[in-house]
């Protein structure tokens, strides 16, 4: 089985004009945390406010960021690329999804298909493949295996594989 998976993350947009990123310290105590897009279109901007330019446009709901900094509703995020701004808080979800292998990802190449695993063990049935790229929704980890579903597949992944997840995180 295969599953295909759009790899549509945003539109750039002018920023000659960008102003200086914001504040630099959170408006109450923060911890990093990987978030979801609610919306299909979200303007990523250069500061904490309308006022500061768009520096990109993501297209994709669902697509996972990590939370950098907190600034009133602002959120500072940065995503898969390594690319960060501001994103009004109200965007953001706390539905936790990654991306398979972004990574892996490569211009002008298919991209390659990830195993998808029955149980957590890579000697178990094969579930699916998927493309690297694809988003996923993540149900659980252990710091090892993770539990996921695209589109109506669901089964297991090595946490290594994801962006979206910390390499030690634990999610029940």
């Amino acid at each position: 089985m295969l599953l295909v998976g759009a790899l549509v993350f945003g539109v750039p947009q002018n920023a000659s004009d960008a102003k200086a990123a914001g504040p630099s310290e959170p408006s109450a105590p923060f911890s990093p945390r990987f978030v979801s897009l609610k919306p299909d279109k979200v303007n990523l901007r250069s500061g904490p406010g309308t006022e500061y330019p768009t520096v990109w446009v993501y297209r994709r709901a669902g697509l996972p960021l990590e939370v950098l900094k907190e600034y009133e509703s602002w959120r500072e995020v940065r995503d898969a690329d390594g690319a960060s701004g501001w994103v009004l808080q109200t965007f953001l979800s706390a539905r936790r999804t990654a991306l398979v292998e972004p990574w892996e990802v490569k211009q002008g190449t298919p991209p390659p298909l990830i195993a998808l695993y029955g149980d957590d063990s890579e000697k178990s049935t094969l579930v699916a493949k998927v493309e690297a790229g694809v988003i996923a929704n993540v149900h659980a980890c252990d710091t090892r295996w993770c539990w996921i579903s695209i589109e109506n597949y669901k089964g297991y992944i090595p946490q290594k594989r994801l962006w979206g997840v910390y390499p030690t995180e634990t999610i029940k």
